[in-house]
């Protein structure tokens, strides 16, 4: 299917341009080692997605190797610093290169950034460590151009729990949003801000379940029953997703796809077909698709890039899968969900 647009729910780009020292983001467009820059975007199709702010642990983290992946809550001061710094990096890329990449903050704009062939950019945080208690910093990113934002990563903050990497294990694995967590909540939906379930765990997904009014997304995660990691959905979560008109992006990374939970490359179109089959059956056709997590996850090897998505695409196709239900994995659904969500 030559031609198919994307807009994919997840990539951490931002995190790396600055932490490979190029707060301009110049390499975007000149071409990276990473996941993701200008020409893997043509290359593969991705006209557009969600740009993630994500702060590092740092030093001292835990051992990427181990099977359970325990992160500590991290330095508030220095989220709040890396995010701004983070953000000013999508800003300045905006700057210098308008005519290849748009900060977009609804569908119309979105749209419209494809139709002229401009990158589409929805600025998501994720983790939130660089917004107070008081959310003065909330009101700040969302005039700066923030639509969607994940209220943890996997580890705690004053708003809630993430999840750790653990395998096999529930997500069920501690207590639910805090009152400052229930706060920010309900600012977004005020201001109109998409509030993402992926790293959240099972009691903060049933605590935004009974509090919200919009539909129930989760940018990046997969089905729990083919690969039990803490950081894909169960079933009875997936219910809750698809009673509230919501949303799943599939997460490509490795340790998330395959049944062993093994973080390898070499995991095949199967591993990530299963959880597309499994989604589609509990969602239906309308409440799924893309969340690739580039730049933050290990890809498999037969995608290897944002390049890469024609051979998923054509993965897609060979399962029986037919243009307009690829299309609607790969960009209508967002389309709707956003709309529902942040208009």
């Amino acid at each position: 299917m030559a031609g198919q647009r994307v807009f994919d729910g997840h990539n951490d780009v931002l995190s790396c341009l600055l932490h490979e020292g190029d707060p301009t983001g110049a390499s975007f467009f000149s071409g990276r080692a990473g996941d993701l820059d200008a020409q893997k975007c043509r290359a593969g199709g991705f006209a557009g997605g969600f740009f993630a702010v994500w702060c590092s642990n740092g030093a001292g983290g835990p051992d990427p190797m181990a099977k359970r992946r325990e992160f500590p809550a991290i330095d508030a001061p220095r989220a709040h610093v890396e995010t701004a710094a983070q953000i000013a990096v999508l800003l300045r890329m905006l700057r210098a290169r308008p005519e290849a990449i748009r900060l977009c903050r609804s569908v119309a704009e979105i749209e419209a950034a494809n139709a002229a062939g401009t990158l589409a950019a929805l600025l998501h945080i994720e983790g939130c460590e660089g917004i107070g208690a008081g959310l003065d910093e909330l009101h700040l990113y969302h005039a700066a151009g923030l639509r969607s934002l994940g209220p943890v990563w996997s580890r705690p903050n004053i708003f809630g729990h993430g999840v750790p990497f653990d395998f096999p294990a529930s997500p069920d694995t501690g207590p639910g949003l805090t009152a400052a967590g229930r706060a920010l909540l309900a600012e977004c939906e005020t201001l109109g801000i998409l509030f993402d379930l992926s790293h959240l765990n099972e009691a903060g997904f049933w605590d935004v379940a009974r509090l919200s009014n919009r539909p129930l997304i989760a940018t990046h995660s997969n089905a729990h029953t083919v690969t039990a990691s803490t950081r894909n959905l169960t079933d009875k979560q997936l219910a809750a997703v698809a009673e509230s008109g919501g949303l799943v992006g599939i997460n490509f990374g490795c340790q998330f796809l395959r049944a062993d939970g093994v973080k390898i490359s070499a995991t095949e179109p199967a591993e990530l077909l299963r959880h597309l089959e499994h989604l589609l059956q509990h969602l239906g056709e309308d409440g799924v698709a893309l969340g690739s997590d580039f730049d933050g996850a290990m890809m498999p090897d037969f995608i290897g890039s944002a390049a890469g998505l024609p051979r998923l695409i054509a993965a897609m196709q060979g399962a029986g899968y037919g243009a307009d239900l690829i299309d609607k994995i790969c960009w209508q659904n967002w389309m709707g969900a956003l709309k529902r969500s942040i208009g």
